[in-house]
């Protein structure tokens, strides 16, 4: 389990970017963290990852406290930050030096047809379009079988069909081995897709506004009534959350890279 208790973040510059924030996410849970610009989202993140060291309060996974970068915890960025001087393969294996030359290769492999990309072992970051380099992007945070993965609005650079594509592939991937995936979104419907739990936050100070549960069967049907429902409640929250600025959530959600 990972429990996030009380968690402050002001940085040296006097910005108040997360405050006493607090939840429990279970093993195996998927939570989107959703919210206006300035609620601390990346902060978050962050923080959890072991990146930035929390001002107070404690994050703790298993009963170990967090508080630098941890081989229980993954991360997959917006972008996919492959190294363009090493091959997908081993931009893939490149978390896996400790393990032995023949171990390595097999996960790699394995990995890469996983996302279906075994053809492109060989081939440089450069050669890939920008969904290619975001599946290899996940199987680089999948091949050390983290307990945690955490993605800061990992398809917001894509196109509408590649980013839908993904989010169904991140899905079957996590129903393998079934990680806690944390996600960063500024996307309702890729939140409401793909959690179990929506996370609500208010901006400056950053801080959880409220929960919200997703409690729709998999595959969802992203136009039934039902997944209208969740959405409208999430949109609605967040219209909720942003009343002292005097912005609407859905227009907020129109400028995407604002939040």
């Amino acid at each position: 389990m990972l429990v996030l208790d009380g968690v402050d973040k002001t940085y040296p510059n006097g910005v108040n970017a997360l405050q006493s924030f607090s939840a429990r996410v279970n093993l195996g849970e998927i939570v989107a963290v959703i919210g206006g610009s300035g609620c601390g989202k990346s902060t978050l993140l962050r923080a959890i990852a072991g990146l930035d060291r929390a001002t107070a309060g404690t994050i703790v996974l298993d009963g170990e406290t967090i508080t630098a970068p941890h081989p229980k915890i993954g991360i997959i960025f917006q972008e996919p930050r492959l190294l363009p001087w090493l091959s997908v393969a081993d931009n893939v294996g490149f978390g896996l030096e400790r393990l032995p030359r023949s171990d390595r290769h097999t996960r790699v492999a394995a990995a890469l047809a996983r996302v279906g990309l075994a053809d492109k072992a060989k081939a440089w970051p450069r050669e890939l379009s920008g969904g290619q380099a975001q599946r290899v992007a996940i199987a680089r945070a999948l091949v050390p079988q983290p307990e945690v993965i955490l993605l800061d609005e990992p398809f917001s650079a894509l196109d509408a069909f590649t980013r839908t594509d993904l989010q169904d592939h991140l899905l079957d991937l996590w129903a393998d081995t079934r990680p806690t995936l944390i996600l960063v979104t500024h996307d309702v419907e890729e939140a409401v897709a793909l959690a179990d739990r929506v996370l609500v936050m208010r901006p400056r100070p950053g801080r959880l506004f409220e929960e919200i549960a997703v409690d729709l069967p998999r595959p969802r049907h992203r136009t039934s009534a039902a997944f209208e429902d969740v959405k409208h409640a999430v949109l609605h929250s967040l219209d909720r959350s942003l009343q002292r600025t005097g912005r609407r959530a859905d227009d907020l959600l129109v400028e995407g890279a604002g939040i």
